[in-house]
């Protein structure tokens, strides 16, 4: 671990409210070995107005998991003996989709997006400021709280539907086809933004300003939910037909859906992505990924010049 991991002072975190914004105190579970991270992440916490837990290993977290559910949990990555990759897989087995802000102080990006993939919400790269991780947390609980539904309001009013997508904002849950979908905080608000503006392209940027309310951030963060939640909602990840990538801008969700097949029936659903032989998502985002699925557009050019085979259809 680094010497100075937060990048900040523990004594430094304000007077101790009674939530932040004024909200309801949450229980945050903070997990890592480090006694001088936890000890600044949870006084910062504490001075935001929360309740805080603490361990220092995945086993000890895993078991104050089970007492009592938290509200978020802010994990540290490199724990010993089982890494935080495993206590989030574990954890998402033992109490479903628990907010989870992973700390990693490994530059490698594969790490950061495996984080993701594993189910983490957010994550945090040491050193890093204490009041940032505190802003995280908040937006992170923001959107994890559920809205509440006005007086005589009916209890179908607001669900988002598609041939085979239903979504209900207000007790959180979504389904494909009838059964059940296991989405994490972030592809449950990821999907609900796309079914409130269907048929309207949006870049990466836009993504992350909209539905994680940041104003900067890594794009890459957006790419791993778009492929996680292609592989939920998708007949075929591989060919994508509900969540179309628009090439040189971002993506966007069909207008129209086949009930009975699931395909879209939006116009030009397979031209908006070049053949995946010639561009992949790796090729323009740096995001470590062998998969067919992750078929998304480049961030190194936002008007590019398609060459003849590229404009070719698939």
């Amino acid at each position: 671990m680094q010497s100075n991991p937060t990048g900040g002072n523990g004594g430094n975190g304000g007077d101790r409210g009674d939530g932040a914004n004024g909200r309801a105190p949450a229980h945050v579970l903070v997990v890592d070995d480090d006694p001088t991270v936890a000890e600044v992440v949870a006084g910062y916490l504490d001075r935001a107005g929360h309740d805080v837990a603490r361990a220092a290993d995945g086993p000890s977290a895993l078991a104050r998991f089970a007492r009592r559910r938290p509200d978020l949990v802010v994990l540290d990555l490199m724990l010993p003996g089982m890494d935080g990759f495993e206590v989030c897989r574990r954890m998402r087995e033992q109490g479903g989709p628990v907010p989870v802000i992973m700390l990693t102080a490994r530059g490698d990006e594969e790490d950061r997006v495996l984080g993701l993939e594993t189910g983490a919400d957010d994550y945090v790269t040491k050193p890093f400021s204490p009041r940032e991780l505190v802003l995280r947390v908040e937006s992170v609980l923001r959107r994890a709280r559920l809205p509440v539904p006005a007086p005589g309001t009916s209890p179908t009013a607001g669900v988002l539907r598609t041939a085979t997508l239903s979504l209900d904002p207000v007790a959180r849950r979504a389904t494909r086809e009838g059964g059940e979908l296991a989405l994490t905080l972030r592809e449950f608000d990821l999907l609900a933004f796309f079914l409130r503006n269907p048929g309207r392209a949006f870049s990466r940027e836009e993504l992350m300003s909209e539905v994680w309310g940041w104003d900067f951030g890594d794009l890459s963060t957006v790419t791993v939910h778009v492929r996680r939640l292609r592989a939920k909602i998708e007949h075929d990840p591989a060919r994508p037909r509900l969540i179309q990538t628009v090439w040189g801008v971002g993506y966007r969700l069909a207008e129209t859906e086949s009930a009975d097949t699931g395909e879209s029936a939006g116009a030009g659903a397979s031209s908006d992505r070049p053949p995946p032989d010639t561009w992949t998502a790796s090729d323009a985002e740096g995001v470590p990924d062998t998969s067919p699925s992750s078929q998304d557009p480049p961030r190194r050019s936002p008007d590019p010049s398609p060459s003849p085979r590229r404009s070719d259809h698939p």
